[in-house]
C-alpha cells in the first residue's frame, strides 16, 4: 500500500482527539458556553468576551399570601485570554507515514503536555473556593489516607444542598495512592484496572473520583497574629454585588490586628468568630462558621489590610451566605501553618467551574491553516518550512476561556485533623 503525505488537517484531527483523551479536569467541568463563542465563524482572538447569567435563588413564603419577589439577575464574564501551544518538526521523510505511527510517537506525547497545562489552569481556580474541610490548622500537609477523610467533601457539599449528580473529585497523587492503601477492599477491583493507573480512579460515594498530578500546591502566608475586623456593619446586600467576579459574589473587608507587614495570599481561608454559614437553599443556620477565601494578595501596612474576600457578607434575602454581620472586633483565623505548603484537592459538581475552547482566528499570511474541533475541543494547527533543511515546523495551539461560575458548588479537601474541620 502507498504511503500517504499527511497534511495539516489529518494532523489536527489527531491532535485534538488525544487531547481530548488525556484531559481530566478539564473534562469534568461545564462545557456548554463554548457554543456562545461558537457563534463566530470566523475564529476569536485573544480577549473576547461572553456574559455569564449568575443562578437565580428565591426564599419560600410560610403564609398564605402571595409575596412577590423581584428576580435579580447577576452576571459574571468569561475572557478568552489562555493560551497554551506545542510546537514541533517534521522531516519530508517523517511525514510520508502511517498517522497512527505519528500519533504515537509525536503527537501524542505533545498533546499529553497541552493537557496537563490545560488542567493545571482549570485547577488554578481553587482559589475561589472558600470551603476547606480536613483543612490543616498549624501543621503539615496530610494525604487523605480513609474513606471518612474522603467522606468529608461529599458531606459538606450535601450541607450545601449541592445537587448529587455529576460530582466529581480530582486528587492529588499522595492523596489517591494513601486513599488506595487505605481501603484495599474498596478499591481492589479499580487498582487491576488499566483505568485506574491513567487517572481514572472510579466512583467513590457517588463521587467519580481522579487522580491528576495538576493537583495544585497552595503556600499559606496568613500568620498567627490575632487579626481582626476593624469596624461594625460590614455586611452588604446582593444587589450591591451582584455583578462582581464571584457567586454569589465579593466584596472588601476591612481589618487590623495583622503584623506589621504581613503578606495575606490570595487563596487564604479563614473563619470570622460567631459568623455561621446558613443553608443557600433553606437559609438554615449550619453548624459551622462560613469559610471565606482571599481573591488577592494584600500586604498589610501597620497591620491594617483591606481584604477582598468571597463570599460576600449577606445577612438576609434569597442570597442569604451568613447567619449575622460580624462584630467591629470579631476574631478571623486563618487556616494552616505560616509557610506550609498544601494541596488543595477539589470535589466539586460540574456546575462550579466552566471552560471554554475557542477556535482560533486562521492568519490571512498562513498557509495550509488547520483547525479542528472534537467534543468542545478545537484546536489550530499552522505548519512552515524551511526548505534549505527540508524540515517542516507546526505550531498547535489551543485559546480558552476558563471561570469559577459558582464557588458553593465546590470544596477543597485535605485529610488533616481528627475530626471534619479544625477551625
Amino acid at each position: 500500500m502507498a504511503n500517504t503525505i499527511l497534511n495539516p488537517s489529518i494532523i489536527a484531527k489527531a491532535a485534538v482527539r488525544i487531547l481530548d483523551n488525556e484531559l481530566v479536569m478539564a473534562n469534568r467541568v461545564y462545557r456548554g458556553y463554548e457554543d456562545e463563542y461558537g457563534k463566530k465563524t470566523n475564529g476569536y482572538d485573544i480577549g473576547d468576551t461572553i456574559t455569564i447569567r449568575k443562578p437565580n435563588q428565591f426564599t419560600v413564603r410560610s403564609v398564605i399570601g402571595a409575596t412577590v419577589q423581584d428576580v435579580t439577575e447577576g452576571k459574571l464574564t468569561m475572557v478568552a485570554n489562555n493560551v497554551r501551544g506545542v510546537d514541533f518538526s517534521f522531516t519530508s521523510q517523517q511525514l510520508t507515514l502511517n498517522i497512527t505511527e505519528l500519533a504515537e510517537r509525536v503527537i501524542k506525547p505533545a498533546m499529553v503536555q497541552l493537557a496537563n497545562a490545560i488542567d493545571a489552569a482549570v485547577m488554578a481556580q481553587f482559589f475561589n473556593v472558600s470551603s476547606w474541610v480536613g483543612q490543616p490548622d498549624t501543621g503539615a500537609d496530610a494525604p487523605i489516607d480513609s474513606f471518612v477523610k474522603f467522606a468529608r467533601g461529599a458531606e459538606r457539599l450535601d450541607q450545601y444542598s449541592v445537587p448529587q449528580d455529576d460530582r466529581s473529585c480530582v486528587l492529588s497523587p499522595e492523596s489517591n495512592w494513601a486513599l488506595a492503601g487505605s481501603q484495599t477492599a474498596l478499591f481492589l477491583q479499580a487498582v487491576g484496572n488499566p483505568a485506574y493507573r491513567t487517572g481514572e480512579i472510579g466512583t467513590i460515594g457517588g463521587v467519580k473520583t481522579y487522580m491528576s498530578q495538576n493537583v495544585p500546591t497552595y503556600t499559606n502566608t496568613c500568620t498567627d497574629d490575632t487579626a481582626a475586623v476593624n469596624g461594625a456593619s460590614q455586611n452588604v446586600t446582593y444587589a450591591s454585588v451582584k455583578d462582581s467576579e464571584a457567586t454569589p459574589g465579593f466584596q472588601t473587608l476591612i481589618t487590623g490586628s495583622w503584623g506589621a507587614t504581613d503578606t495575606i495570599s490570595k487563596g487564604t481561608v479563614f473563619v470570622i468568630a460567631n459568623v455561621f454559614a446558613v443553608n443557600p437553599i433553606t437559609k438554615v443556620k449550619l453548624p459551622f462558621l462560613q469559610h471565606f477565601t482571599t481573591l488577592t494578595d494584600v500586604v498589610a501596612v501597620a497591620g491594617a489590610a483591606t481584604l477582598v474576600i468571597a463570599p460576600a457578607i449577606i445577612t438576609s434575602g434569597a442570597f442569604q451566605t451568613v447567619d449575622s454581620v460580624p462584630g467591629a472586633a470579631a476574631v478571623i483565623t486563618c487556616a494552616g501553618g505560616v509557610g506550609v505548603a498544601y494541596r488543595q484537592n477539589l470535589m466539586f459538581h460540574k456546575n462550579a467551574f466552566a471552560l471554554a475552547t475557542v477556535p482560533m482566528v486562521k492568519p490571512a499570511g498562513a498557509v495550509d491553516v488547520a483547525r479542528e474541533t472534537y467534543k468542545g475541543i478545537s484546536v489550530r494547527l499552522i505548519p512552515y518550512y524551511d526548505g534549505i533543511n527540508d524540515v517542516s515546523s507546526w505550531r498547535c495551539d489551543v485559546l480558552f476561556a476558563v471561570k469559577t461560575v459558582d464557588q458553593r458548588l465546590a470544596v477543597r479537601v485535605s485529610g488533616s485533623g481528627a475530626t471534619p474541620n479544625t477551625l
